[in-house]
């Protein structure tokens, strides 16, 4: 071996590590990653060896993956030491371990464990038979047989001889698998890697139902109010994916995205998207971002695909999805799913997510994108294949994974009981919307008014709709040219955030800038804020007593101000009058409706003195 070859690691592994090292006699533990999907799952079970000090973790990449974009920042924040593959293939380990089949893990002499990254073995993917393909492509592997021209569907991903074999012998010597049903699958499709296999469950579900308790948490974190419904977009990857721009039914998510906007009152839904990385690392953050702008001001929550997808999949009341892996989670959590796009013949038709395939509703892109979400939410009822099929001892990933692998080091467990990490609860994310509201109001009753707010463009107004529309504009918004059109205008930020004075100098400041607006209210938290009415002194709108002022009782305080003006601007223009209203709002206090939710709100004067 050359001495110190560039790039190469030296400690705790390398050239003359003995040397250098503190611990030397270790238990060498590496881990393979594909790329960042893969190490997804990875990092679900690096936990099992935490606190054996007899253990040294080291990472490599195989560098065989179309998506190379991220994993190295994602090896790097592991803290890990991560050895070039060149180096990885020439090192000593005790026990190898990848969650994907991607690069020549063939050439690693070491016990090899593999895990599934997704949910089972479900889709057919081209083989890497060319020495140049990777089975990242997605494309199908010619027919050479007969029939001109034809082609014959790709191997099932991590069940076929193509990806299991290397020279006639199985390439891993543990797969391992969630359910006995890819037991059976394997057997008919490669049984000589039958031997192989190991019922050890799903890790990544595992983490999900032990964090069910904390659902709520969740919602919270995305800044799901209640009475809202928190509507989960997913995609895996590829062109017929929901995201993609191949599939039959043309650019779905992008129509859906337009139909969000115009179809949704914000103070009754949330929306979030949780896209697949290889979309994410694929065409670059910046990029998906650049793309979702508009969707984002309107107040979808983009949810980080590394982190924060199995919480978010947690708090969704429902799911439009596709034929990926998070989708049939969801529905194995008993999520209401909704198929935006559905390739069959993408996926092993004998796997138990091509039959929820055909048993789940379909989008219907001709139909009201909100009645169709009712619809499903109201009328579902919870299909037993998905939560049967997803793992078959549930709870148990923990125990048989570190079982299997300290038996392949030929090394005893730690005394201590085996478990994952709970998963963290994500940063709050209040999915303020920087878009112009348009304002549907209507007042029902002495001092109660429904508000119905749409972040986008005018809605059509049908003959079943009563009452006014104004407009609603965050200061912040790109839409500049709106905000002397605005009736409202509003911001939300800490009351003592030296940048806008005060709540006070801020709504005084507004209102002298635009002449047209009639009302400025700084939300200074989930449940209250400081409007000033033109012509008056400051007040301080929040939840009447009795209900949870310091939380999200609500909706948006914004939408309390909309109601404000909305009771302010009924009835008779003149001044006596307004002054008539405004002093029965703050005697009485304003009803709001936001939906099927009644809130009740105490307008007061702002005190103490600011």
């Amino acid at each position: 071996m050359e001495y110190g070859r560039a790039g190469w690691v030296r400690v705790p592994v390398g050239d003359d590590a003995a040397r250098w090292a503190t611990r030397g006699k270790c238990l060498r533990v590496l881990v393979v990653v594909h790329n960042v999907t893969a190490a997804t799952r990875l990092l679900d079970v690096l936990p099992l060896f935490d606190d054996d000090w007899r253990v040294q973790l080291l990472v490599t990449c195989t560098g065989s993956s179309a998506f190379a974009a991220g994993t190295a920042e994602l090896l790097a924040d592991t803290g890990v030491p991560v050895l070039p593959w060149e180096q990885a293939a020439e090192t000593e380990v005790d026990l190898v371990v990848s969650a994907s089949f991607g690069g020549q893990l063939d050439v690693l002499s070491s016990k090899l464990a593999i895990l599934s990254h997704g949910v089972g073995y479900t889709k057919r993917l081209a083989t890497p038979d060319t020495g140049h393909r990777t089975p990242d492509t997605g494309h199908r592997t010619p027919d050479t047989g007969s029939g001109a021209g034809a082609a014959v569907p790709a191997p099932v991903f991590g069940l076929a001889p193509e990806w299991l074999l290397s020279r006639g012998a199985p390439v891993a010597d543990a797969l391992v698998l969630s359910h006995p049903e890819q037991y059976e699958r394997l057997c008919i499709a490669c049984p000589e890697a039958a031997p192989t296999a190991v019922l050890a469950g799903d890790p990544c579900f595992d983490r999900m139902l032990a964090a069910r308790p904390y659902r709520e948490r969740f919602r919270r974190a995305l800044g799901v109010r209640p009475g809202q419904q928190l509507v989960l977009l997913n995609s895996t990857w590829n062109p017929e994916s929901l995201f993609g721009d191949g599939g039959g039914g043309g650019d779905v998510v992008a129509a859906l995205l337009d139909r969000v906007s115009a179809e949704f009152p914000v103070d009754e839904y949330r929306f979030a998207a949780v896209l697949h990385p290889n979309i994410w690392h694929g065409h670059g953050p910046g990029q998906i971002r650049a793309w979702l702008d508009r969707a984002r001001r309107g107040g979808l929550a983009l949810i980080d695909p590394l982190k924060g997808w199995r919480q978010a999949l947690l708090a969704a009341d429902a799911v439009i999805g596709d034929h990926g892996s998070v989708t049939y989670y969801a529905a194995a959590l008993g999520t209401p799913v909704l198929l935006g796009a559905a390739p069959l013949d993408a996926l092993d038709p004998d796997a138990p997510i091509s039959a929820f395939m055909r048993e789940a509703p379909q989008l219907d892109p001709d139909a009201s994108l909100s009645a169709q979400i009712e619809r499903l939410i109201r009328g579902h009822r919870s299909l037993s294949g998905p939560a049967g099929f997803t793992t078959s001892v549930p709870g148990e990933s923990a125990v048989r994974l570190r079982r299997l692998f300290y038996s392949m080091m030929g090394a005893p467990e730690p005394g201590w009981p085996a478990s994952l990490k709970p998963l963290p609860l994500p940063d709050y994310e209040a999915g303020t919307a920087t878009v112009p509201f348009h304002v549907l109001s209507q007042v029902l009753g002495p001092v109660e008014v429904a508000v119905s707010r749409r972040a986008g463009p005018r809605p059509m107004m049908g003959p079943d709709q009563d009452g006014e529309l104004h407009v609603a504009v965050h200061e912040d918004t790109r839409d500049v040219d709106q905000l002397d059109l605005a009736d409202v205008i509003f911001r939300d930020g800490a009351p003592d955030d030296p940048r806008f004075g005060s709540p006070s100098v801020w709504t005084a400041e507004v209102l002298r800038r635009h002449q047209g607006c009639s009302l400025a209210a700084y939300v200074t938290g989930p449940s209250a804020c400081v409007v000033r009415v033109r012509g008056e002194e400051p007040l301080r709108v929040v939840p009447a007593p009795g209900t949870d002022a310091g939380g999200m009782s609500g909706p948006d305080p914004a939408a309390y101000a909309s109601a404000l003006y909305a009771w302010l601007a009924t009835g008779s223009p003149d001044t006596a009058a307004a002054d008539k209203r405004l002093a029965e709002a703050m005697g009485e206090g304003l009803s709001v409706r936001t939906g099927t939710r009644l809130h009740r709100v105490r307008v007061a004067p702002l005190t103490p003195p600011e």
